[in-house]
């Protein structure tokens, strides 16, 4: 019987739960519904349909791998991850990964079970029968999609019509873009019409072949560039040229809708893809005025609204249908039926070069983060945590001079030919051009408040001479 391998899509940006949500730190990264991560959901929501003990294989790009195998390690989750070389939709992405895993499998043709790494399903046992139904038909050499069973007339999804309403598999008719309100309407009137939820099954040479026979440029891309592929680490590198040379394509509009064998399994599992602030608010409401407040919120007089704060206090006070989000850096108001347009606000942003489209104050890095808690001409003050056995890259900087105190825990400074231990309230002084680094060899974080001064204080006055984590000889 042919075994199942989980395909994570984790590369979306998630621009429309900005704040929370930005581009180096998007929201299947975060916990937004639950103690876990959604990335970390989506995997452990696995159990009972395929070992975990075995590796995932988690598609993401350069910019997000460490978090994502950070986030996986923190769950006891081994995974292949593979990093695509620039967005190029879901097509070649899926490629990628059944190319990879076509050549790690001792499976013939494993079976591929894709699922976007940014969803909600309450009904975890409603998904696996689901994935149960769909494994058959994939086995026969189907190409499965998974439509979820309309609850309201939907505006933000496309749609999918079957040829058997009520069937347990059925043949897709015809996919449907998204329609305006009067049409969506007609849809949940009329039957036979789910919406398209993005996640698919199908083995793996059903999908090469169908890439053969509907979009042979994306197949002999993907498959030079898993060919000419690198390992860096834990990370697999398809090759960027080949892969540059591939058209960017969704698996509905490059495959599904042009194949004869493509067929849709029902799943009715109180989905969602938590594609803004309002659908997030419907899935976390509660109480008699159906609130969702998160962190330290006081209301008075408050419906149907959204309050989360992250830093500091929160009051509000007869808002109805609002969205309010607090951030260290931000604040959002919208109304909930305009929250899908805060996509435009990060459009925005974007052109005006602004920090807050793409990082949080506070930044990850593989060896823990930084928080940039003040600045102005000439200085800025950052606190960092270095994780236990982390190690920062050994480096030095053109146009900045550093100032290092520790505030708690232990660390480990090599300055020039010196090497020392800082305990808390001891500090040192890193001038400019000095040769530096930062080591946790402790048990604990290492918490330390970095004043930095100069005449140009960017990131990219960086050069790493070493680094533990594959960035040598980058400045970013």
């Amino acid at each position: 019987m042919a075994s199942i391998q989980p395909i994570i899509l984790a590369g979306g940006s998630g621009t429309r739960l900005w704040p929370a949500s930005r581009l180096m730190y998007p929201k299947q990264l975060l916990p937004l519904v639950g103690e876990n991560t959604m990335l970390q959901e989506t995997v452990l929501r696995l159990k009972g349909v395929y070992d975990l003990t075995d590796d995932v294989l988690v598609i993401c790009n350069e910019t997000h791998r460490f978090l994502v195998a950070e986030q996986l390690r923190e769950i006891g989750i081994g995974a292949k991850i593979v990093l695509e070389p620039e967005g190029r939709n879901t097509a070649p992405a899926v490629a990628l990964a059944a190319l990879v895993a076509e050549v790690d499998s001792q499976a013939d043709s494993p079976l591929l079970l894709v699922l976007p790494a940014d969803h909600v399903i309450r009904d975890v046992a409603a998904f696996h029968k689901a994935v149960a139904t769909g494994k058959v038909a994939a086995q026969a050499g189907k190409l499965v999609a998974f439509g979820i069973v309309p609850t309201r007339a939907e505006t933000g999804y496309g749609y999918m019509q079957t040829e058997e309403d009520g069937a347990p598999v059925s043949p897709i008719k015809t996919f449907v873009e998204k329609p305006d309100l009067s049409t969506a309407n007609a849809f949940l009137e009329s039957g036979g019409y789910f919406w398209n939820s993005g996640m698919f099954m199908f083995n793996t040479g059903s999908y090469v072949k169908a890439l053969e026979e509907h979009a042979p440029e994306i197949l002999v891309a993907c498959r030079t560039s898993v060919e000419n592929s690198t390992f860096d680490t834990d990370f697999i590198r398809p090759d960027k040229v080949a892969f540059l040379g591939c058209p960017s394509d969704s698996i509905d509009y490059a495959v599904m809708e042009k194949s004869r064998l493509a067929v849709m399994v029902p799943l009715d599992a109180e989905w969602s893809d938590i594609g803004s602030w309002a659908a997030l608010h419907d899935m976390t409401k509660s109480g008699d005025h159906s609130n969702t407040l998160i962190g330290d919120v006081v209301v008075q007089d408050c419906r149907n609204s959204y309050i989360r704060g992250e830093n500091r206090l929160v009051a509000a006070v007869g808002l109805e249908n609002l969205v309010v989000v607090e951030t260290k850096d931000t604040v959002l108001v919208t109304t909930r039926n305009r929250s899908q347009d805060v996509k435009h606000i990060v459009d925005d942003l974007i052109r005006s070069d602004r920090d807050e489209a793409t990082l949080h104050r506070q930044v990850f890095r593989p060896w823990g983060s930084y928080d940039s808690i003040d600045g102005d001409e000439g200085f800025q003050v950052k606190r960092l945590i270095v994780n236990p056995g982390a190690v920062l890259s050994l480096q030095k900087h053109a146009r900045r001079a550093e100032h290092w105190t520790v505030v708690r825990g232990e660390a480990r400074i090599t300055l020039d030919d010196k090497e020392f231990d800082l305990k808390v309230n001891e500090s040192t002084f890193v001038p400019i051009g000095a040769v530096h680094r930062i080591a946790n060899p402790y048990d604990e974080p290492v918490h330390i408040i970095e004043v930095q001064c100069g005449d140009y204080l960017g990131e990219d006055d960086i050069v790493r001479l070493e680094d533990n984590y594959g960035r040598e000889g980058t400045n970013t």
